[in-house]
């Protein structure tokens, strides 16, 4: 751990070190050669500020798009909660949209069967709302021991860190709705 005494001394050292070098004491000379040999990779097209989907942190980062399609994404920095910097599941967060195995239909397998099928989204929504109406229908506890509790043990949430404040508060509005006791977020886990 270092004190803020010991801090103080070696930016004192470190603003010396570089007055002297700029001064002439030191030749930089060949230093600056070599930054000007290294070339940085220019990114075409369009650059969006985003925030890193992976945990509730929110680190910066720059998504480059050209004609349509996502090239690049890099830390964002000016960001500051991360200054430019991203763990390492950021910096592959190219992968997320960028994946010849990420499945793009929705795929069903029916109960008892051994093979998926494909779906469209419209369908999987319509099935999930059906299902979850059904399960209200037949797990709903209205009164119990002569007290009201409107409550559905059998559907549990699972919600993300990832989400906003907003989003948050109104998911977990509709599970209260629904009569969900069982509401979890993957942050406190």
């Amino acid at each position: 751990m270092i004190t803020r005494r010991d801090f103080l001394k070696r930016t004192g050292a470190v603003t010396a070190g570089a007055t002297i070098a700029a001064v002439g004491g030191i030749n930089v000379k060949p230093v600056q050669a070599q930054i000007t040999k290294i070339k940085l990779q220019v990114k075409e097209g369009r650059q969006v500020p985003s925030v890193c989907p992976y945990c509730s942190v929110g680190c910066g980062m720059i998504i480059t798009e050209s004609e349509g399609k996502i090239t690049n994404i890099e830390g964002n920095p000016d960001s500051p909660i991360n200054l430019g910097s991203l763990c390492p599941k950021g910096a592959a967060a190219l992968q997320l949209a960028v994946n010849d195995e990420r499945p793009e239909k929705v795929l069903y397998r029916a109960p008892h069967s051994t093979s998926w099928e494909e779906k469209p989204l419209d369908w999987a929504m319509e099935r999930i709302a059906q299902k979850i109406k059904e399960d209200r229908d037949n797990s709903f506890i209205e009164t119990q021991d002569g007290k009201l509790v409107n409550v559905n043990p059998a559907l549990a949430s699972l919600g993300g860190s990832t989400l906003e404040n907003e989003w948050n508060y109104l998911h977990a509005k509709l599970m209260r709705g629904l009569g969900v006791v069982n509401v979890e977020n993957h942050a406190r886990i």
